[in-house]
């Protein structure tokens, strides 16, 4: 059965985009047939895997407004990796899709529509919860929530967890959320393990209502680490994997992706939430957050 997987939070800058496009580039790299669907009127996920939003045919705007198919605007841009392009006119299909009967399901139909098959589908939504994200639910299995460790992130995870309620419980009875990824991770900061252990509480807590789509969610052990090659890599049009294959990105995503799929998270990540001793910079020319000297920018690299 094809995962379909939401990656949401209306919040901006948590790092949905790069997650999805670079999980979907870890698990192409496997040999799984993966499609990359962005909801995002702002296109980066279109931008990072190297199209041009207008320049490289139609986009998701014209399948939402126009019954356009998947196959029409589907590319191809790796081995095993396919991408649904966006544009800044899917914005208008906000206003245009209010008087359309059945305008929260148009996406399910259409992907049931689409002879093609997939192992994954991953969906980068927009930085908000209207008719774009509603879709997005509607035809999704599961919900990934990227998260950065901060306490303004976890502001709004409430309201997120609500809509979700309310789409699983009049619209998707199917869908649920798997779990919290972790973004711009910074294991030497007290801040980021008392987020993680208020998470996890959290989630704990939830279980015990199985009715809940959040009942089964966990936060996923592999951690995705402040990275400046991550910021580099859309502006060449390219994944992490192939900007940077070594660099410590890579290898984030790259557990991530063996965790979904039921294999324990690589690295050291038992220890990922204790407090770090200053370190020398990485091999990303890096140094780690608690090992900066006051005042130098979080996201410079070392000289």
């Amino acid at each position: 059965m094809t995962r379909r997987i939401a990656v949401l939070n209306q919040k901006g800058g948590v790092g949905k985009t790069t997650t999805t496009v670079n999980l979907a580039a870890a698990l192409a790299r496997e040999g799984h047939r993966t499609l990359v669907l962005d909801l995002d009127p702002q296109a980066h996920a279109t931008l990072h895997l190297g199209l041009m939003p207008g320049r490289s045919g139609p986009s998701l705007y014209e399948v939402l407004t126009q019954g356009l198919p998947l196959a029409d605007v589907r590319r191809q841009v790796a081995d095993d990796l396919f991408v649904c392009g966006s544009h800044i006119d899917l914005a208008a299909a906000e206003v245009e899709l209010i008087g359309t009967v059945g305008r929260e399901v148009i996406l399910r139909d259409q992907l049931a529509a689409d002879e093609e098959s997939y192992e994954f589908v991953l969906m980068d939504c927009p930085p908000s919860l209207g008719i774009l994200t509603l879709n997005a639910l509607c035809a999704a299995r599961e919900v990934f929530i990227p998260l950065q460790a901060h306490f303004l992130a976890l502001h709004g995870l409430s309201k997120l967890l609500e809509t979700i309620h309310l789409v699983s419980k009049r619209v998707n009875r199917d869908l649920r959320v798997s779990g919290v990824v972790l973004c711009l991770y910074e294991s030497g900061t007290r801040l980021g393990a008392e987020v993680v252990e208020d998470l996890e509480k959290f989630f704990e807590a939830r279980k015990r209502a199985p009715s809940s789509p959040w009942s089964e969610a966990e936060v996923f052990r592999s951690r995705i680490r402040r990275n400046i090659r991550l910021a580099e890599c859309p502006s060449f049009g390219q994944s992490i994997f192939q900007y940077a294959p070594s660099s410590r990105g890579a290898s984030d995503y790259a557990s991530l992706a063996g965790e979904i799929q039921g294999r324990a998270p690589s690295g050291t990540w038992a220890a990922a939430d204790r407090p770090a001793a200053p370190a020398e910079p990485d091999s990303d020319g890096e140094v780690p957050a608690a090992g900066r000297p006051a005042g130098d920018p979080a996201s410079a690299p070392a000289a």
